[in-house]
């Protein structure tokens, strides 16, 4: 029988992503922003079922929380908060960073970080960009970060994609010059290419043993915690389907929606997870309260 990797001494970090099905990134053609309100918003169920899972398990994590969503579930903030849970900020609106001017941004993560602090009533550290949309064309958007009081980011993914991306970025946790904290998400180097490890759409596409191995190797062969990360809606096979979409946003967003909570049990019970802010910062200097 295999060895559990909870025998593994090392703490990966689990974060999720608070955003609702409506809100992805690929769907943004197909759903105008001013339609959100009008739909069906399942993101408190999702994350409550979440919540669940984890004290089930007496685990902790990171939730990477839309300032759209706090503003509409203020309660749902608290229950993440009262749960021993990191509260961080996925921005206001879910909008790429990439498309956001200076500007426009420092008001954006501002607007976020003090409300998600004034419903948490707790610090607010970390942020993750949407659809990890920070990269070589906008890294002022670092300075920014640490002007606005954050103390690390998750936003910069050191792989190729369609979508986000950056290759040739550090694949584990930094400090920029200026003196943020990047703590990316998780990659498998592997003849000359970073490939992803860490969640979101391959975990769901994958064998559970493909995402399994992955981590395992990293601890091998890095040794070092890995970065995980998935959304509330990757839980949900019952939402609505979006009309119009292509094969290709289709196929991403709805592969193993009905298998995905199963796998996230195995994978909480095969290796030990916390909170990213406990995980990653004090080795890095940055003492918590």
């Amino acid at each position: 029988m295999r060895a559990s990797g909870r025998a593994n001494p090392l703490t990966n970090a689990l974060t999720i992503d608070v955003e609702d099905y409506f809100q992805v990134s690929a769907f943004a053609p197909f759903i105008r922003r001013d339609e959100w309100d009008a739909r069906e918003c399942r993101v408190e169920r999702n994350v409550d079922r979440i919540l669940a899972l984890l004290e089930s398990r007496g685990t902790h994590a990171t939730f990477f929380t839309l300032g759209w969503i706090a503003e509409r579930h203020p309660a749902l903030v608290r229950r993440i908060v009262a749960g021993g849970h990191e509260l961080a900020s996925h921005g206001w609106g879910h909008e790429r960073a990439s498309d956001l001017g200076r500007a426009a941004f420092r008001a954006d993560v501002d607007r976020a970080r003090k409300l998600l602090e004034d419903l948490g009533g707790v610090a607010v550290r970390g942020y993750r960009a949407p659809s990890f949309s920070i990269g070589h064309a906008n890294l002022w958007a670092i300075d920014t970060l640490l002007e606005t009081g954050h103390v690390y980011s998750s936003s910069i993914y050191p792989v190729r994609h369609d979508h986000y991306g950056m290759p040739d970025a550090p694949r584990f946790a930094h400090r920029h010059g200026c003196g943020l904290v990047e703590i990316p998400p998780t990659t498998l180097r592997l003849a000359g290419r970073n490939l992803p490890a860490s969640g979101g759409g391959f975990f769901r596409l994958l064998p559970y043993a493909v995402s399994r191995r992955m981590i395992e190797r990293v601890h091998r062969a890095d040794g070092q915690p890995a970065v995980f990360y998935f959304h509330p809606w990757e839980i949900d096979p019952a939402q609505p389907r979006v009309p119009g979409v292509d094969a290709k946003t289709r196929f991403r967003h709805y592969v193993n929606l009905g298998r995905n909570e199963a796998k996230l049990a195995r994978l909480l019970a095969d290796f030990r997870w916390g909170r990213m802010d406990q995980v990653f910062l004090p080795a890095l200097g940055v003492a918590l309260p």
